[in-house]
């Protein structure tokens, strides 16, 4: 018979048999998880890299944006430029339809009754809410409010930055509670969070903004 001169398999054969295949398995598994692990973090080197180019960082993550725009007001309400285009970064990321939840409007996310006070400050006739949907109008409307706050705060722009996020109104209250003067620089201070990381995130902005584009206002 052809079966009886075949040698039959053990049961210890089969499952030395099953144990090699599947330690070999393994072992392929781990390289293909190793050359995967490796392209990933090549890919992110590469990222890293190109990331940090002047001008991906300009195209993609420092926008200027409206620059005319920022350039004309700022002069004219004597802000700091850098400054306005690192609070626009932080506001909307340059993106002139952005509406918070909270119902702020445009490029610098003015509220509609701060933007109709600014109006009425600025003896602008023309304004309507719908206004702040114009790059120009919001710049304009912005920066005259941050030049406003800049006088009031005496030039600090720490407190300056939280009272354009948080209001004047409590900004005022902090100094008084905690004895806060103008040349506040404490950002880790600043009792709210979000105001907190607002003014930590504009700051970062504008310095970024300074090395990005230097003095090239025009």
């Amino acid at each position: 018979m052809a079966g009886e001169g075949q040698m039959q398999c053990t049961d210890e054969e089969r499952e030395l048999r099953r144990q090699r295949l599947l330690e070999h398995l393994e072992a392929k598994r781990r390289v293909v998880s190793f050359a995967i692990g490796m392209c990933v973090l090549l890919a992110v080197f590469v990222a890293f890299l190109v990331l940090q180019h002047e001008d991906v960082q300009r195209s993609y993550i420092y926008p200027y944006d409206y620059r005319e725009d920022i350039v004309e007001y700022s002069r004219r309400y004597q802000v700091d430029p850098y400054l306005v285009a690192a609070v626009i970064k932080a506001e909307s990321k340059f993106k002139s339809n952005a509406k918070s939840s909270y119902g702020a409007v445009g490029l610098m996310q003015l509220m509609p009754e701060t933007a109709v006070w600014i109006a009425g400050q600025l003896d602008d006739t023309q304004f309507s809410v719908s206004s702040l949907q114009e790059p120009w109008c919001n710049i304009r409307y912005g920066t005259w409010y941050l030049g406003s706050l800049q006088e009031e705060f005496r030039g600090n722009e720490v407190l300056m930055l939280a009272a354009y996020n948080a209001g004047r109104g409590n900004v005022l209250e902090w100094m008084e509670r905690y004895g806060w003067d103008y040349d506040f620089q404490d950002v880790d201070a600043i009792p709210f969070r979000e105001t907190e990381e607002y003014v930590r995130s504009v700051l970062k902005n504008k310095t970024k903004y300074y090395q990005l584009y230097g003095g090239r206002h025009e």
